[in-house]
């Protein structure tokens, strides 16, 4: 599964390593930008160690272009924001492609609670949608029922308190 979004630095990176630590083992996570940052932004890893006791020491922005010969194959390629969205390229192995918008939490200005509320709201979006996503019986649905209903998990929770 690969989660899009514009920077690579907050939401695809929460999508990323929040569907590593809820189905580690039934599913390949990663995640890549449009326009990668070049850096995770820090509120994003605070999140997830303080929230989630995630350790993403690890993760770095990457443009979706290292994915684009073939390697890994997605069977699930999820964009996070309107403009992966928009400018999304043709994946190779046809996987379900669905939007699943949430803010953009390093837009919000503030005090240091004011962003770093916007960043956990953002991650508790995430989280909920990717819980939705794991409990679906993968395995006993068509692939039109998959994408459909893998596409009705981003119609849920589209406006969050704070944005």
């Amino acid at each position: 599964m690969l989660f899009l979004c514009t920077g690579n630095s907050a939401r695809s990176i929460f999508g990323e390593y929040l569907l590593r630590r809820i189905a580690p083992t039934r599913f390949n996570a990663y995640s890549a930008g449009a326009n990668p940052k070049g850096h995770i932004h820090p509120m994003t890893l605070r999140v997830l160690k303080e929230f989630y006791k995630i350790d993403a020491s690890d993760a770095r922005s990457k443009s979706w272009d290292e994915f684009l010969g073939g390697e890994p194959v997605f069977d699930f390629v999820i964009t996070v924001c309107d403009h992966a969205k928009e400018s999304c390229p043709v994946w190779p192995g046809q996987p379900i492609v669905a939007h699943w918008r949430s803010p953009d939490p390093a837009a919000v200005e503030g005090t240091d609670l004011e962003v770093f509320t916007a960043f956990n709201t953002v991650a508790g979006q995430i989280q909920r949608r990717l819980d939705l996503f794991t409990s679906l019986p993968i395995e006993k649905l068509d692939r039109m029922r998959l994408a459909e209903v893998t596409r009705e998990i981003g119609q849920k929770e589209t406006n969050l308190p704070g944005f």
